[in-house]
């Protein structure tokens, strides 16, 4: 039996000797796999077998159970049907009101805001651009948006002359959701990106599987015309992944009947939700704040996320 490496005192000998361990490792190591490709390949059973025991631990696997996690067959549930028919929603689900969004900003906004936002009025049909003046604040603005028609209203904050956080509020009545925005990459710095054209977009949202998830994508869902305009191959889609909503833009690119590949169409960003409200934004006096509580419908604490295995989206 070959001394081991470890063993041997001479440092040019102990390098040959671990290099050629190293090489008949690998060399075996390639030997079983093949083994075990032409084993399968003669007995597709066993690769059949193999794939559905080796399921790999992932944090999503390991879940915790969550009272209002959907399941497979609730979608006739009386309780869901009925708050699907009672939420702030229903009228846009009734095909009753168009969406319309106003988008403004923080006051004294910098460029990187403002080009921000700038994106975003791409992306949203019918919404548009209002400069914020210094003297109004978001409740005037809210009643200003809902006064003219406007569904909803999407500010942008920003901190540090970057942006950082998205407040979404839906007219007239509310919820009013805040979020922190990170990762944000403008069209211009996408490598091969497309140009958006004007047609609607078909919106896909992943993994909204709890009841506080299903109203945000109701809510996301209420942003975007219901009918798709198929002929502009746009695609928007929010991807939930742990609680982190990332947002990207495709245009499906047929190259022949069968092939197809995607063109992102920008921009880029990530939402970590982080407030939900009843109602609108107003002005409330120091009493009013401390009992403002009672409007909060979920808010994310800190003390609260201890345990990466649990969601609430």
């Amino acid at each position: 039996m070959p001394p081991h490496s470890s063993s041997v005192h001479n440092k040019i000998a102990r390098e040959k000797l671990y290099k050629d361990e190293k090489r008949l490792k690998a060399k075996t190591k390639l030997e079983r796999r093949k083994e075990f490709e032409r084993d399968e390949r003669d007995d597709p059973e066993k690769r059949a077998k193999r794939l559905a025991e080796n399921v790999p631990l992932t944090i999503e696997s390991k879940r915790v159970f969550d009272e209002t996690l959907m399941q497979k067959g609730d979608e006739e549930d009386e309780e869901l049907l009925a708050d699907a028919e009672n939420d702030p929603f229903a009228e846009y689900f009734a095909n009753k009101i168009p969406p319309k969004m106003l988008i403004t900003t923080s006051k004294n906004p910098t460029v990187a805001t403002y080009d921000f936002a700038g994106e975003l009025i791409d992306v949203f049909p019918n919404a548009e651009y209002v400069k914020r003046g210094n003297k109004f604040e978001l409740d005037q603005i809210c009643k200003f948006a809902s006064n003219r028609g406007y569904t909803d209203l999407l500010l942008v904050n920003e901190d540090q002359k970057k942006p950082n956080a998205v407040t979404l509020v839906h007219l007239p009545a509310g919820p009013t959701m805040h979020f922190t925005v990170s990762s944000i990459v403008l069209t211009r710095k996408i490598h091969n990106h497309g140009r958006a054209t004007s047609h609607s977009p078909e919106l896909i949202l992943n993994n909204f599987s709890t009841s506080l998830g299903r109203t945000l994508g109701r809510h996301l869902q209420s942003l975007f015309p219901p009918v798709p305009q198929l002929e502009g191959r746009q695609v928007v889609t929010v991807h939930n992944q742990r609680d982190f909503l990332f947002f990207r833009r495709h245009r499906y690119v047929f190259r022949d009947v069968e092939k197809v590949r995607l063109q992102e169409l920008g921009p880029r960003f990530t939402l970590k939700l982080r407030r939900v409200t009843r109602g609108v934004p107003g002005r409330r006096t120091r009493i009013e704040e401390v009992e403002e509580g009672k409007e909060v419908e979920w808010e994310w604490r800190a003390d609260a996320d201890v345990d990466r295995r649990k969601f609430v989206l």
